[in-house]
């Protein structure tokens, strides 16, 4: 399915005016079509421009939101280790010594 961003749909109307001015009858008619087509081309690229900053800005937030999550994923497990470190369970790493609790034998 393809998406239809304001760009996209901006081309596609400087395309249709371009191909109107070249079949005008008139030198007037076909400036009158160049200068339309030069008017949708610069307001597609502005779109353009700006859809770019509006999905670097929503990959920046995700971005941020995952590392926000990792941190406490990592802070939740570490304690959890610690907690199991210090009780003795075998495989247990201690995050304070970085050093595993043997297997019990």
């Amino acid at each position: 399915m393809r998406i239809r961003t304001p760009a996209r749909i901006l081309a596609i109307t400087a395309v249709s005016v371009l191909a109107l001015g070249a079949s005008a009858c008139t030198q007037a008619e076909q400036k009158t079509a160049e200068a339309n087509v030069d008017a949708a081309g610069e307001k597609a690229a502005d779109v353009a421009a700006q859809t770019g900053e509006v999905v670097e800005s929503g990959a920046m937030k995700a971005a941020q939101a995952v590392e926000s999550g990792a941190g406490k994923v990592a802070d939740k497990l570490e304690a959890e280790q610690a907690e199991a470190a210090r009780e003795g369970r075998p495989g247990a790493v201690d995050p304070a010594t970085d050093t595993r609790v043997p297997a019990k034998d």
